[in-house]
């Protein structure tokens, strides 16, 4: 039986875990990675970001968690953070990857029509149409991403990202798996949960309160799963979205800073120097120039 603990956390596989920037797209085919796996991936998650995997050609098993799925391509999953994933495939057999930061598919979510929070693992027969809406979309998803980057493509690779996700929901709805220990179903609550309430600056107490639990239970399934503390968990979501409204709005820093919780701009001006090194403003204007803080 593997324990959740023992593994691993990826960036993409192979590559340790590390912080996400605000908006983060990652494509790519299984294969361009298959010196590091020859078509076996052994079992881990990744923190920050969901994925989807569309397996074009090939064959395999495909595995989310306790459950094992023998597929023939075309096949497609999405797999959001922290769920244990993995794969055995024949070298001759290929997918694409699509890597989406949680902040992305947060801001997606309520134009998707699929469950973000559960995976879905999806096989079907080549000549269905709804199989080549899918590919055609994978492809446009992947030549925009390598022709013109994450960022410089990012509105069209998003709006095709929603698209392929409500597809998904459509071809597998009813195969929805069950990730869910009750670790991880409490890690869920609690993200969605400071998610609605991060800008009302609730005292650790109110989130054990409202998920009826305890405060040693709450705080060691954030470190278990998401390697924060509950009261880290909400300084950093406080951060990400004041980020995210920094680089993708006009708005004033003063108006981002009441937007997150805090009405005194010179505490805001504090929490962001300390959590990003400079101001909001100096945020701003180098990654607007895609640098970063000196």
């Amino acid at each position: 039986m593997i324990v959740k603990s023992d593994v691993p956390d990826f960036f993409v596989y192979g590559e340790p875990s590390r912080s996400l920037d605000v908006g983060f797209l990652h494509v790519e085919t299984v294969m361009e990675r298959k010196t590091l796996h020859f078509g076996q991936v052994s079992p881990h998650k990744h923190p920050l970001m969901g994925q989807i995997t569309f397996w074009f050609k090939g064959e395999g098993v495909y595995k989310v968690e306790d459950r094992n799925w023998n597929f023939s391509a075309p096949a497609i999953s999405f797999v959001p953070s922290n769920v244990v994933h993995g794969f055995e495939v024949a070298t001759d057999s290929d997918a694409i990857v699509v890597s989406v930061s949680d902040d992305m598919l947060r801001a997606m979510s309520p134009s998707v029509d699929l469950n973000l929070d559960t995976p879905v693992f999806v096989s079907g027969q080549p000549d269905d149409e709804s199989w080549s809406r899918v590919s055609a979309l994978l492809e446009m998803i992947s030549a925009e991403y390598h022709e013109r980057g994450g960022t410089e493509g990012e509105k069209v690779i998003t709006g095709l990202v929603s698209v392929v996700l409500s597809l998904v929901g459509r071809l597998g709805g009813s195969v929805a798996l069950r990730a869910g220990s009750p670790t991880i179903a409490l890690a869920r609550a609690l993200r969605k949960t400071v998610d609605q309430r991060y800008k009302e600056d609730w005292p650790v107490r109110r989130y054990v309160e409202m998920l009826a639990t305890t405060s040693h239970i709450l705080d060691k399934t954030a470190k278990e799963v998401f390697g924060l503390t509950v009261k880290e968990m909400v300084i950093e979501r406080r951060s990400l979205e004041a980020r995210r409204l920094l680089l993708f709005t006009i708005r004033s820093v003063e108006d981002i800073g009441r937007e997150v919780g805090f009405d005194d701009p010179a505490y805001f001006s504090r929490f962001f120097r300390m959590r990003m090194g400079c101001s909001p403003s100096e945020w701003r204007r180098a990654h607007l120039k895609d640098g970063g803080c000196e």
